[in-house]
């Protein structure tokens, strides 16, 4: 008897594949990652493409540093940590790169009273407090919250990871899409219906492209500091310096860890762990990744608790959903979702609701993804 644990949410689920055979990917294996405190001041003496971050600024400057929100597991007070040790002496804002996300808790982000007694702390939400400066050359209006332009130096902090249409995660999307207006961010969430806009590439990727030239149109200087994660989530190196040289760096040490080798199904069974399995809003990121691997005519069984729900229906179904990852199935491919929603809740969603696996498993042959967000595919 073949019994899978699959990361589900609060609990894994158990996947009973009876006397069935599956082909199980899994992410290469990775050695525990060195310490993070050593890795973070390594990356900020040796910074890629800028002077030392203590050498961009003088006393009592202004700082604006960009942390991501709870729905990135990000070492957010290390980051802050290791800043405010090399520049003591500045004035600091922190700011939540929220994106559409809108205002979060801020005691989810888990900041030690310490790190924040004295800063000013912009929660940022996608409507307001934006400065307009001008449009990209693929036409995304450039809207940005002030606290960018207010700044005599500006941090984007963030973790490197695969993302499903920006190629990977971090880098300039701590500033844009993080720190954007909604409707600016949507502009630029279009262009993931363009084959170059996909996981793992960072090259020709019109999304990504057209991130970088709107955060170009920042006059503030910029600089970064990036945890580069493995497959266990986990920060197993840093980089720090340009937002776009150093990025490149780090997405050139993160490749290989997450780059495996798995068949085309006709039944492909993914998951992850939270907070990807969070909502359906969330839960998309797998879906888009294995998306490849669905045979024409066969089912993504897409399991996730999603207790927070379905997310803004509109924006799952039709920015989401819609344009990003039905366009990735082979023809007559459907996605099918265990999760903790009712079947009436996910009927007014773009994938149908499944009570169980039973019904699908007399497809073969049988894939089985557990943290398919986290991988990038070689068919």
């Amino acid at each position: 008897m073949l019994v899978i644990e699959l990361p589900y949410g609060r609990v894994p689920y158990l996947l009973d594949l009876g006397d069935r055979r599956a082909t199980v990917v899994s992410a290469p294996e990775c050695a525990s990652p060195p310490p993070l405190p050593p890795l973070l001041t390594a990356a900020l003496d040796a910074p890629i493409g800028r002077p030392r971050i203590e050498q961009l600024v003088r006393a009592s400057a202004r700082v604006t540093v960009i942390i991501s929100d709870a729905t990135r597991t990000e070492p957010r007070a290390a980051f802050l940590e290791h800043l405010r040790a090399r520049l003591p002496a500045v004035a600091w804002t922190i700011a939540v790169a929220t994106g559409t996300h809108g205002p979060t808790s801020l005691a989810d982000l888990e900041l030690p009273p310490h790190l924040v007694r004295d800063a000013r702390i912009v929660n940022h939400d996608g409507r307001s407090e934006l400065v307009s400066l001008g449009a990209t050359s693929r036409g995304t209006p450039v809207e940005l919250h002030r606290c960018l332009l207010e700044a005599d130096l500006v941090v984007a902090t963030g973790c490197i990871r695969p993302h499903y249409f920006a190629g990977f995660g971090a880098g300039v999307k701590a500033i844009f899409p993080g720190l954007g207006s909604i409707p600016s961010i949507r502009r630029n969430h279009e262009l993931k219906t363009h084959p170059g806009a996909r996981a793992g590439n960072v090259l020709d990727n019109p999304c990504r492209a057209d991130l970088e030239e709107a955060v170009s149109l920042l006059p503030t200087p910029t600089f970064l500091i990036n945890g580069v994660c493995g497959p266990d989530d986990l920060v197993h190196a840093a980089v720090a310096g340009d937002p776009v040289a150093a990025f490149r760096a780090g997405v050139d040490l993160a490749r290989p860890w997450f780059t495996v080798r798995a068949p085309r199904a006709p039944l492909v069974i993914a998951s992850d762990a939270l907070p990807v399995t969070a909502s359906l809003y969330q839960a998309a990121k797998i879906a888009a990744a294995v998306a490849p691997l669905v045979a024409e005519g066969g089912t993504l069984l897409l399991v996730a608790e999603c207790a927070g729900g379905i997310g803004p229906l509109e924006v799952v179904n039709e920015a989401i959903f819609r344009i990003g990852v039905l366009p990735r199935l082979a023809p007559s491919a459907s996605i099918a979702l265990i999760s903790s929603l009712s079947p009436a809740e996910v009927s007014r969603t773009l994938v149908a609701h499944a009570p169980s696996p039973a019904p699908f498993l007399s497809a073969s042959p049988i894939v089985v993804v557990p943290r398919a967000s986290r991988l990038l595919f070689e068919l």
